[in-house]
This record gives structure tokens, sequence and C-alpha cells, in this order.
């Protein structure tokens, strides 16, 4: 008896062991990368900003600098402006969209719903590109209405004040979807007897939505409205081939090789740092102080009210009309990589695979390629490695702290790339791993740990779904608990795991403002950043940039489809979590 109690007990301590190897392994594996990767480089930076490099004491002469220049104060200004007005347009396009595909049946409603997400598989600064061929000065739009009659001397819609609302104009084209996920998710999980009550009770539908529906989808819109804001604020790629170069990333983005010369960078990119922590803490208090819960979540039912002829035309139009006016980048994009001949004329006279054929035959575009799937590749590995890592730390609580575990794998969501990849600059300069000689093992480190967080959100959310008695099974039988997260956790996740990864991996092919700053040879150059060298080219650049941007959004369209074939259905959880 003695000898069975003390070999149950050395199991037990077994296990025990295991156990807590797996769960501080992993918070020391995740401290290491967070300090290395995010913590020290913004230290650099915001200690930078503070420290005189002739003298070494503290100063706030840079701050000075920075404020006396107006290139400076008007580029902060229109960044918070930029931030500002597409959030502001996200939200009216998105929650009537939300509204309308949450609490709605109508006939077509996938493919539709399905049609409102295609924005997200191109970058913005991909559509600046064909953008251009539509609205220059004698671009196709004043062309055609030229020839129409309707004006006499063409409109310069990219130039003086209007390249500001064309930057912000592709922002909300390629945004507002993100805004209505979150939206969306979080009317659909509204409690419907809450509004039934109120409609019996004689409250009309306009009061229902204001003090029913807004409040309890209050924080999905606030998660939503951060993401479009920060995202828009710090921005690169979209100003900078817009043209509108009076924008904060752009300043930064011109300083980066030179920061030595111009200290007043580091003040620039700490005010960024400031602004967009600033701003998620003050959102989150001003939305999140007064919380309303629920008894139980809402869920689509058959029960969802049909739309009549009328009501299924009216909302055929707004879908319909937000997809073909967010499709016009995209549509541009295509258009101008097949052209052939296009001067002075709305479209192109001929048309041509050529442009096709020179990106596989230009060694730029052809590096650019497989640099991006090399790099976006191991980040998703890292990615998938320490993020189910994580997210089983987590769900399990393995660590008596996992809360704080939890929180801390979400700071990358608050600080933007443009931030991280001056830090790096900055931090890294000059040691084994300087970006100015071989960038490669930072932009790996800078994809992997700006999409950790989805990847930790993805499989959280699947080990959430299985009870902890499986594996409590597995272990009574005997098997180890690597054998266990092998054997069966990990199976059971896997659709999860898969979707998550894809989504590292699309967002990684998308990065700009890292590809912009840490590749800064030809040999080196990820997907984007060869996009903007080869649009920087004359004669065929454009037309060849437009091209490899179609192949760019090919990827990544496979990748979307790719998780929405695996998930069916739960595709939308992977935005709600």
């Amino acid at each position: 008896m003695s000898n069975k109690s003390n070999a149950v007990e050395s199991s037990s301590k077994l296990k025990r062991m295991i156990s807590n190897t797996v769960g501080y392994g992993t918070v020391l594996m995740t401290l290491v990368m967070l300090f290395f990767f995010l913590v020290w480089p913004v230290w650099i930076i915001v200690k930078s900003a503070f420290i005189d490099t002739t003298t070494g004491g503290f100063t706030l002469q840079y701050f000075g600098l920075m404020l006396d220049n107006e290139l400076y104060t008007s580029a902060i200004v229109n960044s918070l402006w930029i931030g500002i007005a597409t959030t502001i347009l996200t939200t009216i396009i998105s929650l009537p969209l939300a509204i309308i595909n949450a609490k709605y049946e109508y006939r077509g409603k996938t493919i539709l719903s399905g049609l409102l997400l295609v924005p997200m598989v191109m970058p913005p600064f991909v559509g600046a590109i064909g953008i251009q061929k539509f609205f220059a000065k004698y671009g196709s739009v004043n062309i055609w209405l030229m020839e129409s009659g309707i004006i006499e001397a063409p409109i310069d819609w990219l130039g003086g004040s209007n390249m500001f609302w064309a930057v912000v104009i592709l922002e909300v084209l390629h945004l507002y979807p993100i805004m209505y996920l979150n939206l969306t998710a979080a009317i659909a999980n509204i409690d419907p007897t809450l509004e039934e009550m109120a409609s019996i009770f004689g409250v009309k539908k306009w009061r229902q939505l204001k003090d029913i529906t807004w409040p309890l989808a209050r924080p999905g819109y606030f998660a939503g409205s951060i993401i479009v804001f920060i995202w828009a604020l710090t921005d690169l790629g979209t100003p900078l081939l817009v043209g509108f170069h009076e924008t904060m990333p752009v300043r930064i983005f011109n300083l980066v090789t030179d920061v030595n010369q111009n200290p007043v960078g580091f003040a620039l990119v700490f005010v960024v740092i400031v602004m967009t922590v600033a701003i998620f803490l003050s959102s989150k208090y001003l939305f999140g102080k007064n919380k309303y819960e629920m008894m139980a979540k809402g869920h689509v039912t058959s029960s969802q009210p049909k739309s009549g002829f009328w009501g299924t035309a009216a909302i055929y139009a707004l879908v319909l009309g937000t997809v073909v006016i967010a499709l016009i980048p995209h549509l541009s994009v295509i258009l101008t990589s097949f052209a052939d001949k296009w001067f002075m004329t709305a479209l192109p006279d001929s048309y041509t695979m050529e442009h096709y054929k020179m990106v596989f035959n230009e060694e730029l575009s052809v590096i650019g390629i497989k640099n991006s799937l090399f790099f976006a590749g191991l980040s998703t590995i890292v990615d998938l490695i320490l993020g189910l890592l994580v997210a089983y730390v987590v769900v399990r609580k393995l660590v008596p702290f996992h809360n704080v575990l939890d929180s801390l794998v979400m700071v990358p969501l608050a600080l933007p790339g443009i931030v991280l990849a001056f830090g790096y600059v900055v931090a890294y300069t000059d040691t084994a791993i300087d970006p100015l000689t071989n960038p490669v093992f930072l932009l790996v480190m800078a994809y992997a740990i700006r999409r950790l967080p989805y990847m930790v959100r993805s499989a959280s959310s699947g080990l959430e779904q299985i009870s902890k008695s499986l594996e409590e099974a597995s272990s009574t039988f005997g098997a180890s608990q690597f054998y266990t997260l092998r054997k069966i956790t990990v199976p059971l996740v896997f659709a999860n795991l898969i979707a998550g990864s894809l989504l590292c991996f699309a967002y990684a092919m998308l990065d700009v403002s890292d590809s912009l700053i840490l590749a800064m040879k030809d040999q080196f150059y990820p997907l984007t950043k060869a996009i903007y060298a080869l649009f920087l080219e004359q004669g065929s650049g454009t037309y060849v940039a437009s091209a490899l941007g179609m192949i760019a959004m090919l990827i990544l369209t496979s990748c979307i489809l790719g998780a929405s074939i695996i998930l069916g259905k739960k595709m939308g959880e992977l935005f709600r979590s």
C-alpha cells in the first residue's frame, strides 16, 4: 500500500514539475522576447528623447526644436486628423451594415457579408498606386468627365488639401471591415430577449438602439475603433505613395537614416508613443466606465426577422454600393497591371500580360516575393509555437499570474510598427544584428512580435472550448503532459492554429512600416519594399509595381480563403476575440 501511495505521490510531483516547467518556461521565453524586441527598443527611444547627445545630460531641447518647426507640428496635427476622420467614417459605414447583418435575414446574406471583407486583402498603399491612374489630373475620372461635357478643365483630385482626403478615403476603404467585424460580433452577442421585452413595452426601435444595443455593443466598438484609429494615425505606406508627406510616420521615415545628426526624430517617435498609449487608456476609460452585463449571450437563429422585397432591395443597394466603392482601389490596380497603352484616355486602349512577365524577370520583384515568403513563414512559426504555449498557460492557468501574461502579450497591439522599427534601428545599429548590415533577424522578430496577439487569441478561443477533463483522462492513464499536448490538445485546436497561422502570415506579408524602414539593401527587400522601389522607377515602374501588388493580393486572398474554408462560420471569431 505504501509503495502504491509513494508511486502516486512521485507521479503527482513529476506532473507538477512538468507543469511548472511548461508554465514558467513559457513565461521566461515570452518575457525575454518582449524585453529585447519591445521594451528595450522603446526604452532607448524614450531615453534618447531626453538625453543631450553632446553633454549626456537631461534636456528638452529636441521637443522645443520639434515644436518650433512647422513641418513637424503640421505632421502631428495632420496625423491626428487622419486618425479621427478615418475612425468617424468607418463608424458611419460599418454601424448600419453591422446592424443589418446581425439582426436581419435576407437572401444572399452569406455571399454579401463575405464581399464586405474583400478590401482587407490589399493594403491601402497598394491601392494608392492604382488610384493615381484614376484620379490624377489627367487620369480616368477627369478624362471621362471632360469627354462627357460635365467639366471643362481637369480637377486636381490629388493636389493640395485633397491629398489629405485621398489618404483618409484609402484608409477607410481598407479598415472598415475591422470595425464592421467587431460591431457585428458585439451586436450578435446581445441577448435578443432584451429587445423583445422592450418591444412588448412599446419602446421604439431608435430608443432600443440607443439604450440597449449601443451600450451593450460599446466594448466591441471600442476594440474596433482603437485598431482603426492607431492604424490610420501611424500608417506609413499610404501617405508616402499618395505624396502626402506631412504626417508623423513619413517624417519619422525620412529621419531614420540621419537620426544621429537630427535627434528630433527621437522626440517625434516619443510623441507617437504617448499618443497611442494615451488614446488607448483614455478611450478605455471613456467607453468602459459604464458597463452593462447580460444574463445570456445572443446568437443567430431562424427567428431573425426576414426583410421584405423593399427591405432586401435597400440592403442590397447599401451593401453592394459599399463593396463597389471599396473595390475601386482594387480595380484601379488591376487595370494598371494589365494596361498596355493608357495615356489621356478613361480606360486603357489595349491590355497586356507583359508586366506580369516582367515581375518574374525583374530581379527586385523576385527577391521581394522570395524574401516575404521566407520572412513571413519564419515569423509565423515563431508565433505558432510561442502563441500556443502562451495560450495553453493562460487558459489552463499553469502559473498564478496567468492574467498578467495574457495582458503582456497584447501590448504589441498598442505600439505601431513605425515605433518598433525605428527603435530597432536605434537600439541594434553597430551590433551583431545591425539592420544596416543584415535586417533578416530583426524583420522576422518584428513581424512575429506584432502578430503574436492574433495567434494567442486564436489558440485561446480553441482551448477554451476543450474540456480539461480530456487532458486529465489522458494523464490518468499515464500519458505525459507533452504527449497529451501533442496527441490530444493540439489536434483538437488544429483548425484554430491553422487559421491563426494564416492570419499571422497574411499580415506579415502585408507589413509596411517594418519592411520599409528595416530593409535598407536590395537583397533584403520584402514584398512591400520591392513594390515601393518599383513604384519610384521611371517608365514601366508603376505598371510592374501594380502587377506585383496583384500577386501580393492573390497570396493574401488565398490565406484568408484558406482560413475561411477551415473554420467555416467560426472565421469571424478570430476577429471577435
